[in-house]
């Protein structure tokens, strides 16, 4: 071969991802802050930011500050906001960098005005309560001291606060209960700290399943996620909501080879041929992101059909049967894409191996290489 194709690669298209961001922003007609952390939800940190940016996205959301400060050395100087912080994080240098930060306590916020003061610089701060996810936000009791100490450092200058936000446990599910109860803790929440002077501040509590499902939830500005890569977090058709996938997993097939019927394939032999058959050996395992459950279970499309796992995913390959198709050495096969040529989805594969999508877009990796297509934000 001249040109042999790629062992194994992650294409993303660049211009679905703003495709998408620009579908969204249409539909909720306010500011959307495009989250872009766990390196763009496998689509790569930087790309996916110029590529939202390019589809019209306000502003930018990360977990950690390493990843806000990744952002700002690639030269993105969009608004952003980082908001998972563990003692000992250096405010210091989001400050410097103009990156906006979320405060969960008031020992947090001690930290931040620390850092103003250090600088000579206003920290500007989101402030979230937990309204009943019971993971980051200061708890209803703890509130109100939180929003008191806020309000003094920001009439001392040392912070704006600037937003006040929360985030969904039941998004996905629209009618659960727990929708309606969230929001009233979140309007409480809001109330007093408007009563305590913080009138500038920027509400905002809506993930992808709520800027897709949840209207009243949109507030001053969206905050979606896995929707900008087209995957639906309500776990149905992403086209039902004009989104398309961005990611495809494709890989060469490494090996083929004939055998009778009553060969044991893989470890613990927990699949064995019925037929003389053909086993296509696929070079990418569970150490690349492919789930080990996926081992007789998970749907590939290989010789113009899908075709389930072959026994035991291996750290660096797995096998396929694909019976008396003439699938050789080198061909492609594809574990999952938007479907236009049959290839299994994400979803597919999340169905099938009990879990969700974003698991499966965020920790494929490894070994592949990742190859982008499209144009959209490309410098």
């Amino acid at each position: 071969m001249t040109n042999p194709p790629a062992r194994a690669e992650v294409v993303i298209d660049l211009d679905a991802i703003a495709a998408n961001t620009a579908v969204l922003r249409e539909r909720v007609a306010r500011p959307l802050m495009a989250v872009v952390k766990a390196d763009g939800y496998g689509h790569g940190l930087v790309p996916a930011a110029r590529a939202v940016l390019a589809g019209g996205a306000d502003s930018l959301g990360v977990a950690v500050l390493e990843e806000a400060l990744a952002l700002r050395a690639a030269g993105i100087t969009a608004p952003l906001l980082a908001w998972l912080h563990a003692p000992g994080t250096d405010y210091a240098a989001a400050l410097t960098a103009d990156v906006d930060v979320s405060v969960n306590a008031e020992w947090g916020l001690e930290e931040v005005v620390a850092a103003a003061r250090a600088t000579g610089l206003t920290a500007r701060v989101h402030l979230k309560v937990d309204t009943g996810l019971s993971r980051a936000g200061a708890t209803p009791a703890e509130w109100p001291g939180l929003v008191a100490a806020a309000a003094r450092a920001q009439a001392d200058g040392e912070i704006a606060v600037v937003g006040l936000w929360s985030h969904m446990a039941y998004a996905d599910a629209p009618t659960h209960p727990t929708i309606g109860a969230q929001v009233t803790v979140f309007e409480e929440a809001v109330a007093l700290a408007r009563r305590a002077g913080l009138t500038g501040a920027r509400l905002h509590l809506a993930n992808s399943a709520a800027t897709v499902a949840l209207p009243a939830t949109w507030y001053d500005l969206v905050r979606p996620g896995i929707a900008l890569y087209g995957l639906d977090p309500l776990g149905g058709n992403p086209a039902d909501h004009g989104l398309r996938p961005a990611m495809t997993v494709r890989a060469a097939v490494a090996l083929t080879k004939r055998v009778p019927a009553g060969v044991g394939v893989s470890y613990g032999h927990t699949y064995v041929t019925q037929t003389e058959t053909t086993l296509a050996l696929i070079p990418v395992g569970y150490a690349d992101g492919v789930p080990r459950a996926a081992g007789n279970r998970a749907p590939v499309l290989a010789g113009g059909a899908q075709r389930t796992i072959a026994g035991r995913v291996c750290m660096d390959q797995f096998v396929l049967d694909v019976g008396d198709s003439a699938v050789r050495a080198g061909d492609e096969v594809v574990l999952w894409g938007p479907g236009d040529h049959g290839e299994p989805t994400a979803q597919q594969w999340a169905d099938a191996v009990d879990t969700i999508h974003y698991e499966l877009a965020t920790r494929v990796g490894g070994r592949f290489t990742r190859r982008y297509v499209g144009s959209a934000g490309a410098v």
